[in-house]
This record gives structure tokens, sequence and C-alpha cells, in this order.
């Protein structure tokens, strides 16, 4: 089975963590044996390199070409335009793909099938390609594709198009699923696939010594993300004067770092707060294996990777009750759902946490049910599926 893996949503050499969670799937399913895939992941077209271009400038930087974890990634340009580019960001991203998709066919690689991953604008941009090339199409949706974009008019109407001509669907978790149902989307086509977590990657670790390299003292936490709204970085600091004991650790970078750093000086807790930066998951694991606690006050959420990803270091999660992660936290070994997305929230359900605080090997033991193997098979079937039924 030849597949051709296609998002913008993609890990590069400039942005090694971005969309990690696509190629994290991706590299379980060639593990199989069953599959092949190549990838293009196309980047924003932008004309310089220069630093006064800021993080616009990495996208310069990419190359065209790369091999990551031994799978051919093809990176074409494609153009985004300010405002009133959403609504046509389908159109353009299909236009430019479809030359690199020409040349792949023609240079030997003739895909089965496009497996597409994020639903706007590249599971739209997916099925006209698929319709040019004939060829089918599976949409992986996972997250604010659906529960956020949709309630602009026009990508609402052009995801429900996308939704009606896929051959397949899949989402990271029941609740997108009925929320896609909610949208009109034929739920028959939908296939509920969970991410896993890379059980090797992220592993205890001694956690009195890595806690003392680290500088951790008392209860600390540790809250992963972009730092934007929608992470709700700000409910975790502003509850930190309740958590008069407790430290939290940030790691992250993006455009709230000057208002959340604010808000801490603001708050009096600035000593006890720390922003990391970005982090690579091989730093990243050790400190979800030292930290007390991994907090996410998300107001929107997929399937969140950190969750497992901390879980399986034997560091138990507080999060708030959104979307999918009731079905990730869903044990007392897990962790706590926050009853409010508020700092009282907050604060209440790290207390709940401590008072029946389990035991890390409790904790580690709960994630490794989330291994990559069911979402593999699952994959599998759902290929099988569509292209027997595409087949004369």
């Amino acid at each position: 089975m030849k597949l051709l893996t296609f998002s913008t949503l993609f890990p590069n050499a400039e942005k090694p963590s971005h969309g990690i969670f696509v190629e994290t799937r991706l590299r379980y399913l060639l593990a199989s044996g069953k599959v092949q895939s190549r990838v293009i992941a196309p980047v924003p077209w932008f004309p310089s390199t220069h630093p006064r271009f800021g993080r616009y400038a990495g996208y310069a930087k990419v190359p065209t070409e790369e091999t990551r974890s031994g799978i051919q990634v093809h990176h074409p340009r494609y153009a985004l335009l300010p405002k009133v580019g959403m609504n046509l960001a389908p159109l353009l991203l299909a236009q430019s793909v479809k030359p690199a998709m020409r040349r792949m066919i023609e240079s030997g690689y003739d895909f089965d099938l496009i497996d597409a991953h994020y639903f706007y604008p590249d599971g739209v941009a997916a099925v006209m390609l698929g319709k040019h090339f004939n060829k089918p199409v599976v949409i992986t949706a996972r997250g604010t594709d659906i529960n956020l974009i949709p309630q602009h008019a026009i990508p609402r109407k052009q995801i429900l198009w996308a939704a009606r001509h896929a051959q397949g669907m899949i989402t990271v978790c029941n609740a997108l699923k009925e929320e896609m149902a909610g949208l009109g989307i034929d739920a028959a086509k939908v296939t509920p696939l969970r991410n896993g977590v890379d059980l090797e990657r992220f592993q205890p670790v001694d956690r009195a010594s890595v806690r003392a390299s680290l500088g951790m003292r008392g209860f600390t936490l540790l809250s992963v993300g972009l730092l934007e709204p929608r992470k709700a970085h700000d409910l975790i600091i502003s509850a930190l004067p309740k958590l008069e004991d407790t430290e939290l650790l940030i790691a992250g970078s993006g455009p709230e770092r000057a208002r959340l750093e604010a808000l801490a000086q603001q708050l009096n807790v600035a000593e006890r707060v720390k922003f990391l930066g970005a982090l690579p998951q091989t730093e990243l694991r050790n400190y979800y294996g030292a930290a007390d606690a991994m907090v996410l006050a998300s107001s929107r959420e997929g399937w969140a990777n950190v969750l497992l990803e901390s879980m399986a270091c034997g560091t138990p999660v507080v999060a708030s009750n959104v979307w999918g992660t009731p079905e990730v936290v869903a044990a007392p070994e897990a962790g706590v759902l926050m009853a409010e997305r508020t700092p009282q929230g907050v604060a209440d359900a790290v207390r709940r946490l401590r008072a029946n605080y389990p035991s890390h090997a409790a904790t580690r033991a709960y994630a490794e049910k989330f291994s990559w193997d069911d979402t593999t098979e699952g994959q599998l079937r759902l290929f099988d599926k569509i292209l027997g039924a595409s087949r004369p």
C-alpha cells in the first residue's frame, strides 16, 4: 500500500516539533511493514531569511526536501494571504501542491491514497487534489479544525463539502466525531482512532537526581504548550497565589510571553514562575519526569498528546474538562479534571491531586494502555477497506 501523507502540520529542519504528532503516528504506521509513504508538507512562501522578519524568516529556511526518520519529505511553498487568506487557503494550497504531486507520480511513486491531516485547509485541499489525480482521500480531524474553524461560514461550507467527498475520516477522540455529526457530517464515515504515546521516548527518570539538576525544590507544576490564549497558561499563573508552596515551569514559546511575565509580576509570583522556552522532546522527558504534576488548562483540545507524554514519564496531570481530555484522563492514577476553568478551579484540582496522589508506577502503567498498536491497526483496516472499494 502506497500512501501520500499530506499536511501543513509536519516537522521540518527549522521547526522540528511542529506537528510532531503527525510524524509519530506515521512512524508507527510504517513500522508495521504494510505501507510505504512519502510526505508532502507545504510551508508558507516567504521571501527572505533576514532576521528582521523574526519567526516568518524561518519559513524561507525550510529545505524544499529532507529525510526525517527515514521518510522522504517534500516542502513545496504555498501562498498565505493576510486577512483574506482564510477563505482562499484550501484552493491556494491545492494549486501550489499540484506540481509536486505530479512530479512524484511521474518519478515512479504513484500512490494509492492521500492521507491528509487537519481538516482545514489541509483536508479540503486534499479532496481537491484527490479529485484532480483520481485518488481516494482520508482526512484526520485533530481539534480546532472541527471545534473552532467551522464557526466561520465559508470554511464550514468547505469542510462539509470535503466531508461529503472524502472516502473516509478519522478523529483522534469520540468527542470530535460527535461534533462532526452535529455539523451535519455523516457519522458512518468517521472512525475514531485516538493518538498513542511513544513509550520508549517518554519514560520515568531518576526523579531525585533530575530534580536536583534542574533546580526543582518544592511541589512543582509543569505547563507545556504554545504561549497563546487557547492554552490558558494565565489561569495556572493566576492560581499560584492560592498555592503558596507551589512553583510553576512553563515550556513553550509564543506571542503571549510578555503578557504572562507581566501577570506573574502583578500577582507577586514571578519568583515562582520560570519560562523554559520551546524544548525538544528529549529535554521535555526530564521535565515531565521530575515535575510533580503537569497542568493543561486549555479551552480546546482534540487529543492532547502532552497529557499522555507526562503520564508515560510517571507524572499525573491536572486538566480542563474539555473535548477529548476526559477520554485521556479517565482514572485516578491518570490525574484530576478541573471542575471549572478558572484560577480557583486550577487550585482546587491541584489540591485534590495532592490529597490523593497516585504512585508514579501506577501513572506509568495507565499510560502503557495507550500504545500505538490499536491506532495502526485501525488505520490499516480503514485504508484496506477504502482501497478495496475503489479498485475495479
